[in-house]
């Protein structure tokens, strides 16, 4: 069975991920990353200032790994070239924002 990247990177960085997926964060860092290459896309996709991305009814996201693997996919899809720490700023970001997973 392969694995997909995420996982196996979950897998290799042991216990950083054990009580947080993205481990020790920079949220204004985040909040910035996240200004720069995500919102324009978000603002596309639902008008306003893009927010609705993480507010609306239906939102498929339900733990902090699954966030941190959203971002991941977001960063592929869209060629911005962000490093896994990076990714994990702004999901740490979004979490704090709008999200309020626990540990």
């Amino acid at each position: 069975m392969r694995l997909p990247i995420i996982a196996s990177l979950a897998l290799l960085s042991g216990a950083a991920w054990a009580d947080a997926p993205w481990g020790k964060v920079d949220l204004p860092a985040g909040q910035a990353l996240h200004e720069k290459h995500c919102t324009s896309c978000h603002v596309r996709m639902y008008g306003g200032d893009g927010s609705k991305m993480y507010t609306r009814d239906g939102r498929m996201l339900s733990n902090q790994l699954e966030l941190l693997q959203r971002v991941a996919a977001c960063n592929s899809s869209v060629n911005a070239n962000l490093f896994p720490d990076e990714e994990a700023n702004i999901a740490a970001w979004l979490n704090q924002r709008y999200y309020h997973f626990d540990n």
